[in-house]
């Protein structure tokens, strides 16, 4: 009796046991996935439409997080404590190469810079500045938001194609991106890169000028990529698929025109503006390109690393190929065929 009593005990822990874990096995995974910028930075805005995530809360749970700025989300991948990098390709490149995160893998599009019929940003001088060519950018000040960004090398590859040294012929000055405006105005700099939302801002756009593009500098820009660290794609990569394929419902919603009032709508709210501001451009061919299947260009991606190397900001090249893995968003644009 002892005996059948002690299997029946065991057999019954055993099933506890074994319930428990599949209890947790079948817990939401959760994806903490960053942004910086509110509205052109997707994660900030896909829980607004989370009535098209399919996925969400049974297989995955989603906690978007708002970064200053890259090199907080390098910190916080390298800590396990961010899933997902929204990674300008400068600093994806500066994660790999300087944080030793060699198991970081781009998994989709974010935007582009550069691509024909779309966006590119801008670099602008005042409306009456003297200043008319590349050249006469010589002795001036520029503005960028950091050494090293993706638009701060666009920059210094402008000044060298016109034989300028961007280390000692200019002077550059650092500053966040909504206090560019006042510093151009008050002549305090010369220069300054206008990127959307800042851009089309109606008081720089009558004060200003455009003195060249991005994509005249460096052609294609692979602006900013999706990056996740190899072992939590391998541990969670059903629950990634799952979420994916309710990512790219979202972005269909968002990118599709006939929702164009109900997009500024929900732009105006997350950017706490008035919704006019977004009408007529967010996410057409007025604003960067955006792959409607979050595919990036590695091509765009491997000359933008390249470019990085050329002007010092890398010792070693880097192989984009043996850092991507685009297989899992590959598949979800499947699924909603």
């Amino acid at each position: 009796m002892r005996t059948i009593k002690t299997l029946l005990a065991t057999g019954l822990a055993g099933a506890l046991l074994l319930g428990a874990q599949a209890a947790r096995a079948a817990d939401p995974v959760t994806i903490r996935i960053a942004w910086t910028v509110p509205v052109f930075n997707w994660p900030s805005i896909l829980l607004e439409k989370q009535d098209l995530a399919r996925h969400l809360g049974k297989t995955y749970k989603l906690e978007p997080t708002r970064f200053a700025g890259t090199p907080q989300m390098i910190t916080a991948m390298a800590t396990g404590e961010l899933e997902i990098g929204n990674l300008a390709y400068s600093s994806f490149a500066l994660a790999i190469q300087n944080a030793g995160m060699s198991d970081l893998r781009v998994i989709a599009d974010e935007f582009q810079d550069g691509v024909d019929g779309y966006y590119s940003d801008e670099f602008m001088v005042r409306a009456d500045s003297p200043i008319k060519t590349v050249e006469d950018l010589k002795g001036k000040v520029i503005v960028t938001n950091a050494s090293g960004s993706a638009i701060d090398i666009a920059m210094r590859a402008m000044l060298r194609k016109h034989k300028i040294d961007d280390n000692k012929d200019v002077t550059f000055v650092e500053a966040p991106f909504p206090t560019m405006k006042a510093m151009l105005l008050d002549k305090k700099i010369d220069l300054l890169p206008g990127v959307l939302p800042f851009s089309v801002d109606p008081e720089l756009r009558k004060s200003s000028r455009d003195l060249f593009l991005q994509k005249e500098a460096v052609g294609t820009t692979q602006m900013i990529i999706w990056a996740v660290r190899g072992e939590f794609l391998q541990k969670h990569r059903a629950a990634m698929l799952d979420f994916l394929e309710d990512a790219l419902r979202i972005v269909h919603f968002y990118v599709d025109p006939t929702n164009q009032a109900a997009v500024a709508e929900i732009a105006g709210r997350v950017a706490k503006q008035p919704a006019e501001r977004f009408a007529g451009w967010l996410f057409t061919h007025k604003d960067y390109y955006r792959d409607h299947n979050l595919v990036p260009n590695l091509d765009a991606l491997q000359a933008n690393m390249d470019l990085q190397r050329q002007l010092g900001f890398l010792n070693d090249k880097i192989e984009v190929a043996k850092y991507a893995d685009l297989s899992l968003v590959k598949e979800a644009a499947q699924r909603l065929k």
